[in-house]
């Protein structure tokens, strides 16, 4: 986290990312027909803290560019927790929600104007409407989208919607997910963001600092890999009963979503993992899946 009296620049790694990688980006190859259908993702978003993480920026900016640029991204974020269903505004240059505080001022004023997603929200209203009713708001995007998403693709140049949270029934969630399978078939990247380990209220400042990782966060994300490498999406229902908790999730938004993602996989499987390492004692724990 950046401190107001750190010699530093807030964002310094974002800076000099965006200088000497994001323009080779721009060559991008977009998603076509002949890449058949993208994996959904799981994500672990990050914060502001991201963009003082080049290590952090470059695994995720990589993750990128290993596949197709999408037409779109459907994201569902661990912060827009709202029943029933909604989606953010689908208008270009939809605004930025600041759903954080006690960081640096630039953080504030960062911008990431989108294009117009309005067909993109007329197929998700579309693929829904039998099981939850959609409600098309005027929203903009939180840190749980934009952050990520920015580093990912940073020329803004990718039509975005970001979907509620309506439960956090695993459930109801992967029946949501299977509902915006098809969208993975149409170039749209449909993405579950969230975090590996999110126990920030029993975190020291000592861990902060010197990146260690307490026992609850590794003990929870060693039980995720194993349920996610056997294919046990039941297990992974029982989160609950996991090692760790409740210190790893003391509320469960950020794990959540995970669901939405396994939901819009083709069918059970073993996932890619992207990243498996930590922020601040936190697992990163970021996977795709056909």
């Amino acid at each position: 986290m950046s401190h107001p009296m750190d010699p530093t620049p807030a964002a310094a790694a974002y800076d000099a990312f965006l200088r000497d990688t994001a323009p080779a980006s721009r060559d991008h190859a977009l998603w076509t027909p002949e890449d058949g259908a993208l994996p959904a993702l799981f994500l672990s978003h990050g914060a502001p803290p991201l963009y003082d993480d080049a290590h952090w920026i470059d695994q995720l900016h990589g993750w990128a560019r290993d596949l197709p640029k999408p037409r779109a991204v459907l994201i569902v974020s661990a912060h827009w927790e709202s029943a029933p269903l909604a989606i953010s505004s689908p208008t270009a240059g939809t605004p930025l929600v600041y759903d954080f505080s006690g960081f640096h001022r630039r953080f504030f004023e960062f911008s990431y104007a989108t294009p117009d997603a309005t067909w993109l929200a007329e197929q998700v209203v579309g693929l829904l409407p039998d099981r939850e009713t959609v409600h098309v708001t005027g929203r903009g995007l939180d840190h749980g989208a934009w952050v990520p998403l920015s580093v990912m693709y940073p020329h803004a140049d990718v039509p975005v919607i970001q979907m509620s949270m309506p439960t956090h029934d695993p459930a109801r969630l992967a029946d949501i997910g299977r509902r915006l399978r098809a969208l993975r078939e149409q170039g749209v990247l449909v993405v579950g963001s969230g975090y590996g380990t999110h126990g920030l209220p029993f975190l020291t400042r000592e861990m902060v600092v010197d990146n260690a990782v307490p026992g609850w966060s590794s003990e929870f994300d060693a039980w995720t890999a194993e349920a996610l490498a056997d294919v046990d999406w039941d297990r992974l229902t029982r989160y609950a009963e996991a090692p760790g908790m409740p210190y790893a999730h003391p509320t469960v938004e950020h794990f959540t979503p995970m669901f939405v993602t396994l939901g819009a996989a083709d069918g059970p499987a073993v996932p890619t993992t992207v990243i498996d390492d930590y922020s601040f004692g936190l697992s990163k724990r970021s996977f795709q899946i056909a």
